[in-house]
């Protein structure tokens, strides 16, 4: 809350006081009456304290200047206040690889945790968007469908991890395309995108990548591509020792780039590669300023008008000075 005055300019006229009190000051000391005598030896000459408080009836009228001038400046109040007239949000759905190369070791602590962290960020950013999550190896399923419940989201988006028990493994771009595509494909949403992360080539699955991006291109939805993987060699498990940790060795990095490529250029998006945790999450930051939500906030300023307040005692000061003056001092003016 913020005070200020509506009519400012009206303050100039404060200046009018010191102007009052120094003519007061000046036209006093001329009018008082005078006798002039030999000596003042045996008199006793005693003030009255009406004649004291004389100058009390002078600095009532200058109060009384002083807070009328100010209720003639309207302070106030003033309180902004912001509601969301109409949002436009986006639904987005994010399709995860979540087969066992996403354990290689060349994101910290691994490909599919870094996943996790930063697609957490994304979505804690986008407070107006519905977002749902797929999840895909050599199979696909629905973690989420499309929900602006966030928290659901989260907390379904830190359950996901390898399970080569519950999804057949491999790498099914298509199978996990398709299936993010049927969440959104009769979504009402001005703009509907599919994040898709992989870190291999496609070798299962029954829908041909390309076909599918044929298929989201139909349905004006917006295909943003993540190849997720270092250049070069790195640590892919390949077994699990006799105490069940997985086994770790160097192999060459391979991403079907091409695919993910030309995915993107059908639905008119844009083909990302993630070498590393800080080149992920500015993948997600660049994503997150191409697709933003179009967001009407009205905002509304409250007036608290204070200027009666001041009114009111400066005409409660005006009142007072003149009752006296008609009354106590009536013989001294």
């Amino acid at each position: 809350m913020n005070s200020a005055f509506m009519h400012p300019h009206f303050l100039w006229l404060l200046w009018v006081i010191p102007i009052a009190v120094f003519w007061q000051y000046k036209t006093s000391k001329r009018q008082q009456p005078a006798i002039k005598i030999s000596t003042t030896e045996g008199l006793s000459i005693k003030k009255s304290w009406i004649i004291k408080c004389r100058p009390f009836l002078f600095l009532l009228k200058i109060m009384a200047l002083g807070f009328v001038i100010i209720a003639l400046a309207r302070p106030r109040n003033t309180q902004k206040s912001s509601f969301t007239a109409s949002k436009n949000g986006i639904d987005i759905v994010i399709a995860t690889d979540v087969s066992g190369s996403m354990l290689a070791t060349d994101f910290k602590p691994n490909r599919l945790e870094a996943i996790k962290k930063v697609a957490e960020t994304f979505i804690q950013k986008r407070t107006n968007d519905r977002i749902g999550l797929v999840v895909y190896a050599g199979e696909s399923y629905t973690k989420t469908p499309v929900t602006s419940d966030k928290i659901m989201l989260l907390n379904a988006l830190r359950e996901v991890q390898y399970n080569g028990l519950v999804l057949q493994d491999g790498t099914a771009i298509g199978i996990g395309l398709g299936t993010a595509i049927n969440r959104i494909k009769n979504s009402k949403a001005k703009s509907k995108i599919i994040i898709l992360l992989t870190d291999g080539v496609n070798n299962v699955g029954s829908l041909d990548p390309v076909s599918a991006a044929e298929i989201a291109k139909d349905f004006g939805i917006k295909v943003y591509t993540v190849g997720v993987g270092t250049n070069g060699m790195a640590n892919f498990p390949v077994a699990k020792d006799s105490n069940g940790n997985i086994i770790f060795q160097p192999q060459k990095v391979e991403i079907d780039e091409k695919i993910l490529q030309e995915i993107a250029s059908i639905t008119k998006a844009k083909y990302f590669r993630a070498t590393d945790n800080t080149k992920l999450q500015a993948i997600y930051d660049e994503i997150d300023g191409l697709e933003k939500s179009k967001i009407t906030e009205n905002q509304l300023l409250l007036f608290d008008e204070q200027f009666r307040v001041w009114l009111l005692i400066g005409l409660f000061f005006l009142v007072l000075e003149m009752i006296l003056s008609r009354t106590l001092f009536k013989s001294f003016i």
